[in-house]
């Protein structure tokens, strides 16, 4: 096992002395984004991390192979992320400056591989090595303690930790419901589901319909358009697509998500919400006239980020359809359309599910796509609370933050300096958010892991008292409190206070649309101001001023 957490890693704090019935030894399964987090998290609170990564390398979903690998997710080769640089990163790490605000997949991974050597993460994660078994020791209901068998290199090896932090992600399962596509064992051409996708050279000249319509379906579709004879992309429910370019050419996150947006929305009916973000989202074009716009308004599914869909719609290159009724040999009849499409390559874009294959039901139990945990982290019912699951849930925002706040809450609970409530009050509130019972205020959520990110986070925050307070700013930095409540919700914000502080946090805050300016403002451009523009910045400030003393006053 592991020594001493080396002291190499620049903490942000001090770490207190470990009490000795608390977790030391920590197994963490999956070097990918959220492993990576949890492997620092636990170095930087003096615990004994040791990560296991099945495949050769880390990086999880971002590290692209040219061939699917078995329980690691698999990504194509042009995926580039949907969240932007400043909005994704690690909370003490900012991408470098001269990355593009969108990251293509090579990029990310060098980003974490910069991460993981900053920290000096490595010497915790051992490659090559697949987690079998993680059961309850016989002593389990006083010693909290797991035995973790793992596999490397053909042998078996068994060990005893103290907590473990499961991080293997919900995108390794795919999910191909061939049942509800009459005829598709008699169809002559080729069908996959998009888990297999890596490259559009296979649809040259090709007919090819894409099935589903969330941001891997949409993306593979609109690539197929460049080199296929034809392209149908069919959706049941169609979808909002958001272009990564938003107002002004801003990146789309940074605009929408920041924490005065987050309390206007959540401060008004959920009527009215989804009608202003429908009109939001047809601003750029009408969804009903390209056949996109949901069928259910009420509820909000995930947004598709997609920079090229109305342009390959509108050129004829893509055509949308409605779901399927029937598959032929050689051809497809959709619902409501009498007419058979020839069609020679089917990819089914139809999602994921997750297990735990190496957990016994009884630890997590997956059922209608959610599993049982406290804050989308701890099984309710353990007799200690020494088993964390980081990274099983869809925020409205990025998943790298969320994973890592996640993360340092979890960390802190394993070691003991904060506590959970009794299982009976986790139970109830598991139970209640599995009813998924509409608040009437903002916006609902269809699927059971989504959730709003600036509320979840702050929750998570407040537990470790690293929740910025944005009153006590207003009067001791008000430029900064301004900043944080009107500008986007980055993840520097999360480390300007608490266990984890960062000193760099204030100035990656200010400097943040600087950074994402950089890289587009690669041409100088002489801009003449204008008196008016002026004036409005001023009135403009000032209505601001006012809206901040209406709220905390």
């Amino acid at each position: 096992m592991l020594g001493s957490a080396s002291m190499e890693l620049e903490c942000a704090s001090s770490v207190p002395p470990l009490p000795e019935d608390m977790a030391r030894r920590v197994a963490i399964v999956g070097a990918g984004v959220s492993g990576l987090a949890s492997v620092k998290c636990c170095l930087e609170e003096g615990l004994e991390p040791t990560c296991f990564e099945r495949s050769h390398d880390l990086g999880g979903l971002w590290r692209f192979t040219e061939h699917v690998e078995e329980g690691r997710a698999s990504l194509y080769k042009s995926v580039v992320s949907n969240s932007s640089k400043e909005m994704s990163c690690y909370s003490d790490f900012p991408f470098p400056e001269d990355y593009p605000n969108y990251v293509p997949n090579s990029q990310f991974l060098e980003y974490l591989k910069m991460y993981a050597n900053r920290f000096n993460l490595l010497k915790c994660i051992q490659f090559k090595t697949k987690v079998c078994s993680i059961t309850k020791c016989p002593d389990f209901p006083v010693s909290g303690q797991w035995e973790v068998v793992t596999l490397c290199e053909g042998k078996h090896e068994s060990a005893i930790f103290d907590a473990v932090m499961v991080c293997t992600g919900f995108l390794t399962n795919p999910y191909l419901p061939l049942d509800s596509f009459p005829g598709i064992n008699a169809f002559k051409g080729q069908y996959f589901h998009s888990r297999q996708y890596k490259h559009p050279d296979i649809f040259k000249d090709k007919r090819v319909l894409v099935v589903g319509m969330g941001n891997s379906g949409t993306d593979i579709a609109v690539e197929a358009s460049h080199l296929a004879k034809k392209v149908f992309l069919s959706t049941t429910g169609g979808a909002w697509v958001v272009s990564r370019v938003f107002d002004s050419g801003y990146p789309w996150d940074m605009v929408v998500t920041t924490r005065f947006q987050n309390l206007l929305r959540n401060s008004l009916p959920t009527p009215v919400v989804t009608w202003l973000m429908a009109r939001k989202m047809d601003s750029r074009f009408s969804h009903a006239n390209y056949g996109l716009i949901p069928k259910d308004r009420t509820q909000l599914k995930e947004f598709v980020l997609n920079d090229e869909l109305p342009g390959r719609i509108i050129t004829g290159k893509v055509l949308i359809r409605p779901s399927i009724k029937e598959v032929k040999e050689n051809s497809v009849i959709f619902n409501n359309t009498p007419k058979e499409e020839p069609i020679d390559i089917i990819v089914f874009a139809t999602g994921y599910t997750f297990a735990f294959p190496f957990l016994d039901e009884s630890v997590v139990k997956v059922e209608d796509g959610q599993a049982s945990l406290y804050k989308y982290i701890f099984p309710a019912h353990l007799q200690k609370p020494t088993l964390a699951v980081i990274g099983l849930i869809k925020p409205l925002g990025s998943m790298i933050p969320t994973g890592e706040t996640q993360a340092r809450w979890a960390v802190r609970v394993l070691k003991g300096v904060n506590k959970l409530p009794p299982p009976s009050v986790m139970i109830e509130e598991v139970n209640a958010r599995k009813e998924n019972k509409p608040s009437w205020f903002g916006l609902c959520y269809c699927k059971a892991l989504q959730t709003d990110y600036i509320p979840y986070i702050d929750e998570l925050l407040t537990y470790i008292n690293a929740k910025p307070n944005l009153f006590s700013l207003l009067l001791t930095d008000p430029r900064l409190a301004l900043t944080v409540f009107f500008g986007p919700c980055s993840p520097y914000q999360f480390r300007l206070t608490g266990p984890g502080k960062w000193e760099g946090a204030r100035n990656a805050i200010m400097t943040q649309w600087d950074r994402t300016l950089k890289v587009t403002k690669s041409r100088i451009v002489q801009e003449s101001p204008s008196p008016f523009e002026s004036l409005l910045k001023l009135f403009s400030f000032l209505a601001l001023l006012i809206a901040v003393f209406l709220i905390f006053l």
